[in-house]
């Protein structure tokens, strides 16, 4: 019975697969919440990946039972309120967060809608004032002193929808009125302090045609919020314009219990517990992972953001989906290896951590709720370049399951834990994210109306780059999510080229080693292969470099050859370069250089560099170019090994060199 409610099946067999009956990890985890209140046992979510039928998932449960195993978490009821109902830990660092005002709007989550049809205003206006009488978090704002924030709960009355002329948009009728709408509402900031944090305008465009904006802060709803909004708002729109009253059972909980049970169980021994399994796993962990950027990473980001969109096809997404069935992993898991595969490739690192959330909901009486459960774990990688893809992807599926069974613990209370370094210009423990959006099989709908998402301009990054799927009919759609403090679009857009090929590569062959797998694609490999190697040119075989120098020389006496940048003024013409390196060279000539003998250059990056490899040529040897910064016992190896009779150095380096027997001439002194 739980299995056929969760899957939405009218019946499931006792030797059917869970994960081949449209399970993963989500409704695992509902699962679980639905066992542990029938049976009053908290069973391990990688229990269900290890007994995936009903008949072996039983004989896990009849054997828990036997064993007295699995300590259930407290219940979720209704709770004592004080004068403060303080604030979960997930709200807590969002409230931090936006008291060091540094984030802007990167934390409002708001979507706009195009309705099509007659409206009635009088049914939508009831249903969203509902709503907000129905779920405190919609009503809530957050007040603070002594540097603690608590929730405060206002009456639903003080809520209003706002409601908009299209004449009040300046801007030409039509398509882009929506668009201004929506920009011009989701950029409105919002006020924890002074609320409202839930906003809902609407845009009569005409009779037919309205647009909906819904706006709030992310510290009072997540993704999952989304779609409870919607299912709730739809179900009262209908009854509403029917005359009828509202058909929606009360809640049993509120937001504000969810916060205060979290507070009273999850201390002294529970949170000893969920720390001791995090901070072990995030034992000298690498804090930042270095991606190559285009631009310097400022000392404070502007969370400025942009995307580049994802799609992968139908018959690899069914691909991905069958190598996740044929390992006993899941979609999320084969997709998170392959995008750690290509950051380990792009960083250099052999080591990952990418953060991606838990939706937090434990409980099934959270599972109508409004409100912030989400939270966030940190999932450690290491990368073995010997191993093959299937090695990876056993990992990944252990470190997943192990997260989940610890994934109590409030992200905040682990920065805390392990107090990293403490950086303004990166977010701490990871900078990178990944998340992938279920199907729930439901899509938006109002009687008798027709919805249209409205594009909007994309402004906003929390992350340094964020890998953001959902699963559809059309196979994976998503996008990669950037700080444009850091990336330009094109450097995006082969990072998301390089995620691709490796997906296309694993699903053919799970077994291949890491280093194996291809990330360019076939013009980038030809970029690099073929047109940058193209270098061929016609040079006039009679004549040596330094003579083709001379007859620019001639040519452009004037014309500047090089420049200093780093001392003003400090610069040659074509002709006094030319001048300086022939003294050099008829000076080299009278000590016996000549033909097939080796002249050593130990000078710093200069204007007598130049002058020494053309002089060298000139006097009609080979110069042996050493690095200044060459350790003394390798710059003595080589200038005995190449017999080296004299040295032009300079006498910034004389300290540097090594007892030698060559004779030292300083071209800056000499």
């Amino acid at each position: 019975q739980i299995w056929a409610e969760v899957l939405k099946l009218p019946r499931v067999g006792l030797a059917d697969d869970f994960f081949e009956l449209g399970g993963h990890s989500l409704l695992a985890t509902q699962v679980i919440s639905r066992v542990r209140e029938l049976f009053g046992l908290e069973l391990p979510l990688r229990w269900l990946f290890e007994a995936r039928t009903i008949a072996a998932y039983a004989d896990r449960l009849d054997q828990a039972q036997r064993d007295k195993a699995g300590v259930s978490l407290p219940a979720l009821t209704a709770q004592p309120r004080g004068e403060h109902v303080p604030l979960s830990y997930a709200q807590e660092r969002l409230w931090f967060v936006e008291q060091m005002g540094l984030v802007g709007s990167a934390y409002n989550r708001s979507f706009a809608l195009r309705l099509r049809g007659p409206l009635n205003e009088a049914a939508l206006t009831k249903s969203f004032g509902e709503l907000v009488r129905r779920h405190e978090s919609l009503r809530t704002r957050f007040a603070g002193s002594d540097g603690q924030g608590r929730q405060v709960i206002d009456r639903s009355e003080a809520f209003a929808v706002r409601w908009v002329r299209a004449e009040e948009i300046d801007v030409e009728a039509g398509e882009e009125v929506l668009k201004a709408f929506a920009r011009q509402e989701l950029q409105r900031p919002f006020d924890l302090s002074q609320g409202p944090l839930f906003r809902v305008s609407l845009l009569a465009v005409n009779a037919q045609e309205h647009g909906l904006v819904i706006g709030m802060h992310h510290i009072i709803s997540d993704g999952w919020s989304d779609e409870v909004m919607m299912r709730e708002l739809a179900v009262l729109y209908a009854a509403y314009g029917r005359g009828e009253a509202s058909p929606l059972a009360e809640l049993s909980v509120q937001y504000a219990d969810y916060a205060l049970w979290q507070r009273s169980w999850l201390e002294g021994e529970a949170l000893e517990r969920q720390l001791g399994y995090w901070t072990a796993q995030l034992k000298d962990a690498p804090g930042v992972l270095t991606l190559p950027t285009d631009r310097v990473r400022p000392a404070v980001p502007s969370y400025r953001g942009a995307i580049h969109p994802i799609a992968v096809s139908p018959a690899l997404s069914e691909a991905l989906l069958q190598l996740a069935r044929q390992e006993g992993a899941t979609l999320f898991m084969v997709l998170m290896a392959a995008y750690q595969v290509v950051l380990s490739q792009w960083s250099g690192q052999s080591e990952v951590v990418v953060g991606t959330p838990s939706s937090g909901r434990t409980h099934r009486e959270t599972e109508g709720l409004i409100g912030f459960f989400v939270n966030t774990m940190a999932l450690r990688t290491r990368l073995n370049l010997a191993e093959s893809f299937r090695d990876l992807l056993a990992q990944v599926k252990e470190t997943v399951l192990s997260a989940d069974a610890h994934q109590h613990l409030p992200f905040e209370k682990l920065v805390q834990e392990l107090a990293p370094v403490r950086d303004l210009s990166r977010q701490a423990i990871f900078q990178v994210w990944f998340v992938l959006q279920r199907m729930t099989g439901e899509t938006m709908s109002l009687s008798g109306l027709t919805l249209e998402g409205v594009a909007r301009e994309h402004v906003t990054a929390q992350f340094d780059l964020t890998l953001a799927l959902r699963e559809t009919a059309q196979g994976l759609r998503g996008s990669l999510e950037y700080a444009t403090d850091l990336f330009e679009a094109a450097t995006i857009a082969r990072f998301a080229g390089h995620w691709l090929q490796v997906l296309e590569q694993v699903v053919a062959q799970p077994q291949q080693r890491l280093d194996r797998l291809d990330l360019l694609s076939a013009s980038e490999r030809q970029q690099l292969l073929v047109t940058w190697n193209a270098t061929a040119a016609a040079y006039p075989r009679e004549r040596c470099l330094h003579e083709v120098f001379e007859a620019q020389a001639r040519q452009s006496p004037d014309a500047i050859a090089a420049i200093v940048a780093s001392e003003a003024g400090a610069s040659l013409s074509y002709g006094a370069l030319d001048r300086r390196a022939n003294q050099l060279a008829q000076y080299l000539q009278q000590q016996g250089v000549g033909p097939e003998m080796i002249v050593a250059l130990c000078v710093p990056r200069s204007l007598e560099m130049l002058v020494g490899v053309l002089g060298i040529l000139k006097a009609g040897a080979a110069y042996l170019p050493i690095d200044p910064s060459t350790p003394a016992e390798r710059m003595a190896f080589m200038l005995d090994d190449a017999r080296v009779a004299i040295l032009l150095t300079h006498s910034a380096v004389e300290e540097r060199l090594p007892s030698h027997t060559s004779r030292a001439i300083f071209l800056d002194l000499d």
